[in-house]
């Protein structure tokens, strides 16, 4: 047990340090940048896109290749070497280099390459788009669990009060200052605060959990986050936020706005190059090769063949005189080594090709004009984008007055409805007040309180999506 109770003591730093550990916006940003599925697709795609950009340019350079084959070869076939058909059984290997190179082809190939520069840099601002998409969820999923926080915390003291005025009244009850009926009313009143309170729990538990789902966090990780005081949280002057100007500034500095601007320089060049592939195409081209067969070659071959030969006959016995020899010559068959072959049969050649596309069944024409057609698409895209942008940012321009004039009708509801629960309280404890109406006033206090709450957040949430539109980002603590 005392081991035990020195091991916990010892940890107890660290638990303390890990309890205390607590999310801002800024960490629960980085971290859904870092692990959203989302932002690592756009990722993907804008890499794919690189990979495109680099195999473009690549096309440039001059191919070569190398090339071999060997084979062996039975029955009647050609002897390279005597160029004869034979019955035979030979093996042959031929090796052959290569090399191309396209001089001219209508530009095809450079504007291709800057069509790709200009879809990567495109892909680069559809990635940039998706992390401020997903910062801006991350950001009003934040926002909602700091509304449900201080939602819980406001439930949970509005309990609080009720309990304590229930004991109070118990205690009269019981000296019989006031009837039980007052006890009776005021327990429905506290089962009612609790019902709230663990509504407002469970509500916060479910912001979190959305919280986490936006950064593709699991769902049992521990996790607490930071609650900064929503007085503190630095907001832009709803005069320097007008809708034009933030229009203007958003055209400029929005991912979505800056793709489609690179998107449709991608067509533009991308009708360039479908043009450039109706011209002719002038190639430079050049290859060696050499092979090896090894079927004998015919030589002829020398030989001095000693022979006994017959130059006559003896008188009376008949016997032969014999001659010393004859020289002569027989046909042998003799196989060259390898590489000698090689070196006699090696040859080069280097030329220049034409290819001039006459019928094609159509298929540049159409490509031309398909390329033409995109230019328009991606240009329509582009004012639909606008126009959605523009819509936005005046419709979070008019939410935010509306928000704000919310918030400031809310703080006046709040405070008539704080003074007229005192004078209830007040009233109540002198017996002038039932208990019907001292809850009434109370619940219209907490329920002003919750309203405040929610008008404040929404508020603060609609001017930092016009910060956002502006380019400013989101922030909820001064740097």
């Amino acid at each position: 047990m005392k081991r035990l109770l020195l091991l916990l003591w010892m940890a107890m730093p660290t638990l303390s340090l890990y309890a205390q550990e607590k999310w801002d916006l800024r960490r629960c940003v980085e971290y859904a940048l870092a692990n959203n599925i989302s932002v690592k697709q756009a990722d993907v795609q804008a890499r794919i896109a690189r990979l495109t950009l680099q195999q473009s340019k690549w096309a440039q350079i001059p191919t070569l290749t190398f090339s071999s084959s060997a084979s062996i070869n039975s029955g009647n076939s050609l002897n390279y070497t005597t160029y004869t058909i034979d019955n035979s059984t030979y093996f042959s290997n031929s090796l052959s280099l290569q090399s191309s190179v396209t001089v001219f082809n209508g530009f095809n190939l450079k504007n291709t390459i800057a069509a790709n520069r200009y879809s990567w840099q495109a892909a680069l601002a559809n990635s940039e788009k998706t992390k401020n998409d997903i910062s801006l969820n991350v950001a009003n999923a934040y926002l909602q669990v700091l509304l449900a926080r201080e939602t819980t915390e406001a439930s949970q003291l509005q309990l609080r009060l009720s309990q304590n005025q229930l004991e109070l009244t118990r205690k009269q009850v019981a000296a019989g200052a006031l009837p039980e009926l007052n006890a009776a009313e005021l327990e429905s009143q506290v089962a009612q605060d609790s019902a709230t309170y663990i509504t407002s729990k469970g509500n916060l538990d479910q912001a979190v959990l959305t919280l986490k789902a936006y950064m593709d966090m699991d769902a049992s990780t521990p996790f607490e986050v930071y609650t900064p005081p929503v007085d503190d949280i630095p907001i832009e002057k709803l005069a320097d936020l007008q809708p034009e100007a933030v229009y203007s500034l958003a055209l400029v500095n929005q991912p979505l706005q800056k793709m489609d601007a690179f998107q449709i320089e991608s067509a533009r060049k991308a009708v360039k190059a479908t043009s450039g592939a109706r011209y002719p195409v002038f190639s430079v081209f050049g290859n060696t090769s050499s092979y090896y067969v090894s079927t004998p070659s015919e030589e002829p071959v020398y030989y001095t063949a000693y022979l006994p030969h017959a130059v006559g006959y003896v008188a009376g016995s008949n016997t032969p005189v014999l001659a010393d020899s004859i020289t002569s010559y027989n046909l042998v068959n003799k196989r060259q080594p390898y590489f000698k072959q090689l070196n006699q049969y090696f040859s080069s050649q280097v030329g220049i090709s034409v290819n001039i596309p006459i019928l094609n069944q159509g298929i540049y024409r159409t490509n031309y004009a398909k390329s033409k057609l995109n230019l328009r698409n991606q240009e329509l895209q582009r004012d639909q984008d606008n126009l959605t942008l523009k819509q936005n940012i005046y419709q979070a321009y008019t939410s935010a007055i509306t928000a704000l004039q919310k918030f400031e009708a809310d703080k006046i509801t709040v405070a008539a409805t704080q003074k007229s629960f005192d004078y209830a309280q007040k009233r109540y404890n002198v017996g002038m007040l039932n208990t019907i109406d001292l809850l009434t006033n109370q619940n219209n206090f907490f329920n002003a309180r919750v309203n405040l709450l929610s008008a404040q957040y929404d508020y603060v949430f609609k001017m930092k999506v016009l910060e956002f539109y502006k380019g400013l980002g989101i922030k909820l603590t001064k740097e």
